[in-house]
């Protein structure tokens, strides 16, 4: 059977139950009874008799069908379809099966996913009460009734004469009428008792309206273009390189208003919850009640109602972190993904899929076209539009008059070093600041810790330890070594630089509080925010940062990465960056972009309004391309020095990679597991050399420890396997999910895959 749509009634459904467990990943078939035939889609939740002892259980159905393969005798019969849950469309359950094949999880896995609200909260209902009776019908009936006896009866109704609808809880309360009495007149068919279920809006009261701002010419171009493929049917995929603040927002919401105005639904993802409160209320003002939000911090029940406003067309644009593209529109036309370019939008639990790629099946499922906007587009996304995969727009100007991006300064903290200044804050950058307080104007401070791994550098000449067979940094393990968590190449920590023979070798230990702190102390009378994750926990807690920064009710922010991403604050007029260079010495191959984007984003959030902006990139590493290009906002020079390393050293975008992460509570069994697997694909790799050559075969790197090699007591270990061909690492996958040569249920070995180009 196969996943499919059906207008004529089926017999028989292919369903996956919802139970925990690998072995349960399977279709299971049921008969539909009689009294359910025309009434079961594929992607309904039904409830079906499972096991031994028939518990009723919740399941997904993924295939209807007319024939059967298995024993007549032992088919059992769907029970009913669920009430809880809310039946999505096939297009979703198919998505969940591409995703199994594409990022390797069981079934289940991506159909929780896909399936994010599967089960109803306690609803939110009003009831009204309202005629049942004609006008002439009306007076009559009052006419029959005594004041005498009747006089709850005639209070009622006398109300409802004025107005014909009333709340439940005003009849009760303010009428003081009985439910008895009002279950009389019900029963005589007098009036109607009617319960109403209310649907949570997490943007409601927010304010709508005002004046839709005009397209300047570049902004007009973009949409034009796109809007122009669309009327002749043509849907692809669209990169938007737009410099920090030139409208890219006002870009998406002319698509949006074209994608309205032809009856078609709009998903707008964002990287995280962070953005959500400014980005949103942008959208709202503009579109009013066809937004909804969804983020993690919303509770099950908001949660649960948009997905339900969603299926019922009350919403048009669904706005969102990545688990917002599984909202279930029916007339999706376009699906946009800001700030493409950030790792957020890559799952970390299975399936790990990646939104840009899974929003790009699901919009060819539904016949949409993708839009991904970033002043710092991913390596990855621009070499597709090198390849023809993406077409590709420019904003090269900010969008706000006048308002240019701001002359960036390079302090080099060795230097700082030896003139005896041992403080966060540079000379230059602690100078700046006090302008900034003198003129009343607002700054930002961004510690940069991103892939921040326990590295070790040295702070006279800046060089950080690396491996010299990936040239990705060593992380620092107990016990003094040094390790790579590529290819498990470690050596002991150096007493000296290997470079400069300073002894001046650690790691950077300064976190948000830290710098909080001495900022306090240099500048006492600041009034001073910290966002962080321990700031931020609660629900509504970045909202209220931001907030009350846009609102001028603090001269300073400080934080990590979460500040630097998509914000406009037009008082902003000085972003200092602590450690330009921290996250350069990350454990990954893709760390030199990471900075150049984290730096590029930064520096973009000063001068968007009218004032002149001013940023300082305090750095051991001022001579590195990724520091020098993040300074002149320089996408393309960044672009061609950073591609030829990916190419020689067959990393992504040029190859796609896949990890293979064995884990198991027992370490000896999770080293079994890997070495199992690694050999399984050294005869896979030697097959393929025989056939095709060693120059076409797979590469394999491991097996080694995981960059974190436990978590709560789990051993992890990885194998890495590249190849120019994506479906050649879906193909080992494969044949690893079905020999699955470390099996061992006593061990408990847990195996993920996770594909990247």
């Amino acid at each position: 059977m196969r996943l499919q749509k059906e207008t004529m009634p089926m017999r028989y459904a292919g369903v996956i139950v919802d139970v925990s467990g690998g072995r349960l990943d399977r279709v299971f078939t049921y008969r539909i009874p009689p009294r359910l035939e025309g009434q079961v889609t594929v992607g309904m939740q039904v409830e079906v008799p499972f096991g031994r002892g028939n518990r009723q259980t919740d399941a997904y159905v993924v295939e209807l069908s007319d024939t059967c393969a298995c024993d007549e005798a032992q088919i059992k019969e769907i029970q009913n379809i669920s009430r809880r849950g809310i039946a999505v469309e096939s297009q979703l359950i198919e998505l969940a099966g591409w995703m199994k094949e594409e990022y390797g999880s069981s079934m289940l896995q991506a159909l929780k996913t896909v399936l994010p609200v599967r089960r109803e909260v306690t609803p939110v209902c009003s009831r009204q009460v309202s005629w049942r009776l004609s006008k002439e019908e009306r007076e009559a009936f009052m006419g029959s009734l005594s004041p005498g006896r009747n006089a709850a009866q005639l209070r009622l109704l006398t109300a409802l004469m004025e107005e014909e609808i009333l709340p439940y809880e005003t009849v009760t309360h303010k009428l003081h009428i009985s439910a008895a009495t009002l279950r009389s007149l019900s029963e005589k068919g007098i009036i109607t008792v009617e319960e109403k279920r209310q649907y949570r809006n997490p943007v409601a009261g927010k304010g709508a309206g005002g004046d839709i701002p005009a397209l300047n010419e570049d902004q007009r171009r973009i949409v034009d273009g796109i809007c122009g493929d669309d009327r002749k049917g043509v849907h692809g995929t669209y990169l938007i390189r737009g410099v920090t603040g030139s409208g890219k927002t006002e870009v998406y919401m002319g698509l949006i208003a074209h994608m309205l105005a032809t009856g078609r639904q709009v998903i707008v993802l964002i990287p995280e919850i962070a953005l959500t409160y400014q980005t949103v209320m942008r959208f709202y003002r503009r579109f009013g009640d066809s937004v909804s939000i969804l983020n993690s911090r919303m509770s099950a029940g908001e949660r649960y109602d948009q997905f339900v406003r969603a299926k019922k067309g009350e919403i048009q644009i669904m706005v969102g972190p990545r688990s917002a593209l599984f909202t279930p529109f029916t007339h999706l036309g376009l699906i946009i993904i800001d700030e493409e370019h950030e790792t957020s939008y890559k799952s970390e639990t299975a399936p790990r899929y990646h939104a840009v790629r899974t929003a790009r099946k699901r919009a060819s499922m539904a016949g949409a076209s993708v839009v991904l906007g970033s002043a710092t587009p991913s390596v990855d996304s621009y070499y597709r539009c090198g390849t023809g995969e993406y077409r590709l727009y420019t904003l090269d100007r900010r969008a706000v008059e006048h308002a240019v991006l701001p002359p960036v300064e390079i302090v080099d903290l060795r230097r700082e070093l030896e003139a005896g200044n041992k403080s966060i804050l540079s000379r230059r950058l602690a100078e700046l600041l006090k302008e900034r307080l003198e003129k009343g104007e607002q700054s930002i401070l961004f510690l940069n810790r991103r892939g921040f791994t326990g590295f070790l550098s040295c702070r006279s000449c800046g060089a950080a330890m690396k491996c010299p067979h990936c040239d990705v940094s060593l992380t620092l393990h107990r016990g003094g070594r040094l390790i790579c968590h590529y290819c498990g190449y470690e050596k002991a920590v150096p007493r000296v630089c290997p470079v400069c023979s300073s002894r001046y070798i650690a790691g950077f230990g300064a976190g948000t509080q830290k710098v909080e702190a001495m900022v306090e102390k240099q500048f006492p009378g600041a009034r001073i925010l910290r966002m962080d994750a321990d700031t931020t926990s609660g629900k509504g807690g970045h909202e209220a940062i931001l907030s009350a920064f846009a609102g001028g009710q603090a001269d300073i922010l400080i934080g990590t990465q979460m500040i630097v991403k998509g914000h406009d604050f037009p008082n902003v007029t000085l972003v200092g960056v602590l450690a330009a260079d921290l996250s350069l010495h990350g454990a990954s191959y893709d760390a030199t972009e990471r900075t150049f984007q984290l730096l590029t984003q930064a520096a973009g959030r000063a001068g968007r309004g009218q004032l002149p902006g001013q940023v300082v990139f305090q750095t051991y590493s001022p001579e590195h391309y990724s520091v020098r290009m993040a300074a002149g906002q320089d996408y393309e020079g960044f672009y061609w020095e950073e591609l030829p390393y990916r190419r020689l050293l067959h990393y992504p975008p040029v190859y796609a990679m896949m990890t293979v992460m064995l884990s198991s509570k027992d370490e000896e069994a999770a080293w079994r597991a890997v070495r199992a697997a690694d050999a399984l694909i050294d005869r896979y790799i030697d097959r393929w050399q025989r056939a095709r050559g060693a120059d076409q075969a797979p590469e394999k790197i491991g097996p080694c420890d995981a960059p974190v090699s436990k978590i709560s007591d789990i051993y992890r270990k990885t194998l890495y396997i590249k190849h120019m061909d994506r479906h050649v690492l879906v193909t080992i996958k494969n044949g690893l999910e079905s020999l699955a040569p470390w099996k061992d249920e006593k061990a408990g070995v847990l195996v993920q895959y996770d594909i990247t180009g």
